[in-house]
C-alpha cells in the first residue's frame, strides 16, 4: 500500500484527490506512519483549504447556496487551523527532551 507522502505527492502533482486516494489515506492514518507522512498530510490539508487541490468527494457539493458557502469557508478555516495545530504538535513531539532544564513539581 502507498505511503501517505506518495499519495500526497500525486495529489499535489495533479491537483486532485480521488475518493480512492482518500480511502488509502484514511487507512494509512489508522496504521503506523512517520513524521514525514504526517508533514505530507498537513501539506495536503493546507493545499485543500487553499483550493489548490480539488477533492472528488466534494465535487457534488460545488453548487452550494450562499449560506452553505459561508459555512464551507468556515470549515476550510477550521481545517487550516487544525492542520497548523497538528503541525505544531508534530514538531513538539519530535523535539528531544532535556529534563535537566525542565522544572518539576515537588522538587
Amino acid at each position: 500500500m502507498a505511503l501517505i507522502k506518495e499519495i500526497v505527492q500525486e495529489a499535489l502533482t495533479i491537483g486532485y484527490l480521488s475518493i480512492l486516494a482518500e480511502d488509502k489515506l484514511r487507512s494509512q492514518l489508522q496504521s503506523n506512519y512517520d513524521s514525514e507522512d504526517l508533514d505530507a498530510w498537513i501539506i495536503l490539508q493546507r493545499a485543500i483549504a487553499a483550493g489548490d487541490i480539488k477533492q472528488e468527494s466534494r465535487r457534488k457539493k460545488a453548487s452550494l447556496s450562499p449560506k452553505a458557502k459561508d459555512a464551507s469557508s468556515s470549515i476550510k478555516l477550521a481545517y487550516q487551523m487544525a492542520a497548523e495545530i497538528a503541525y505544531a504538535a508534530a514538531i513538539a513531539l519530535s523535539m528531544t527532551k532535556n529534563t535537566k532544564d525542565q522544572p518539576s513539581l515537588g522538587a
